[in-house]
C-alpha cells in the first residue's frame, strides 16, 4: 500500500471515528437534555405536590378550627341546657316541698337509677310513706324503701338537711327498721338521706356514717357524695 492510500485510509478512518464520535456524543447530549427535562418536570411536580400539601394542611387547620369552634359552642350549648334544667329541677323541688310531695315526685322516682349506679343491683320493689304498727302500739314510718335482692336500701327525705337528721337516721330509723320489718332481717341496710341542697359539711359527715347523700342536680336527684364512694351496709 502506497504512502497516499494509507493517507487516504487514515483520513477515512479518521472521518468515520469523529462521525461515530459525534453519533455518541449526540445521544448523550440527547439523554442528558431528556434527563435534565425529567428532572425539571418532577421539581416542577415536586413543588405543586409541596404547594398542594400546603393547601391541604392549611384547609386541615382551619377544618380543626371549626370544629374546635363547633365543640365550643355545643359545650356552651351543653352547659346552658345543664344550668336550664338544674333550676327547672330546683324549682320544681321547691314546689314539691310547698306540696309536701317531694318524696313522690322527686326521691322514689331516681330511687332505681340511684340504686343501680351506686350498688348495681335492681330495684324488685319501691314503696314510699312505708308505715308499720305493732302490737304494743309502737309505730315506725319511712319516707321511701327500694328492696333488691340482696339489700334494703332506706331513704329518709328532709326539705333542708342537718347533721341532727343524719344523727337521728343512724339512731333511731335504721336500729328500728328490723323490728318492725322483721321480713327483710336477712337482708343488710343501706342508709339514704335526700334533700333540695346539702350543705358541705353536713355532706361530710354523712359521707363519713357511710350514708349515700341525694340532692337536686342535672338529674332531679343525683349523688352528692364524693367519686368512689362506698356505701355502708348495716
Amino acid at each position: 500500500m502506497t504512502v497516499a492510500e494509507r493517507v487516504d485510509h487514515l483520513d477515512e478512518a479518521l472521518s468515520a471515528f469523529i462521525t461515530s464520535v459525534g453519533i455518541e456524543f449526540n445521544k448523550l447530549y440527547n439523554s442528558q437534555m431528556r434527563t435534565e427535562a425529567e428532572l425539571r418536570a418532577f421539581k416542577e411536580d415536586t413543588q405543586a405536590f409541596k404547594d398542594e400539601m400546603r393547601e391541604f394542611k392549611d384547609e386541615m387547620r382551619e377544618f380543626k378550627d371549626e370544629m374546635q369552634a363547633f365543640k365550643d359552642e355545643m359545650r356552651a350549648f351543653k352547659e346552658e341546657g345543664r344550668q336550664q334544667n338544674r333550676e327547672m329541677n330546683r324549682r320544681w323541688g321547691e314546689l314539691a316541698n310547698k306540696l309536701g310531695t317531694l318524696v313522690e315526685d322527686l326521691v322514689a322516682p331516681s330511687l332505681p337509677r340511684i340504686v343501680q349506679e351506686m350498688l348495681g343491683q335492681e330495684v324488685m320493689d319501691l314503696s314510699v310513706r312505708r308505715k308499720r304498727k305493732r302490737a304494743d302500739g309502737r309505730q315506725q314510718e319511712y319516707d321511701a324503701l327500694a328492696v333488691t335482692l340482696e339489700t334494703v336500701c332506706l331513704a329518709s327525705v328532709k326539705s333542708t338537711l342537718r347533721s341532727a337528721d343524719i344523727d337521728h337516721l343512724l339512731n333511731e330509723e335504721l336500729p328500728a327498721f328490723r323490728t318492725f320489718f322483721p321480713e327483710y332481717q336477712a337482708l343488710p341496710l343501706v342508709g339514704l338521706i335526700a334533700s333540695l341542697a346539702v350543705d358541705e359539711s353536713v355532706l361530710r359527715h354523712a359521707e363519713r356514717q357511710g350514708l349515700i347523700v341525694l340532692a337536686i342536680g342535672d338529674q332531679i336527684m343525683e349523688v352528692k357524695n364524693t367519686p368512689g364512694f362506698v356505701p355502708r351496709r348495716y
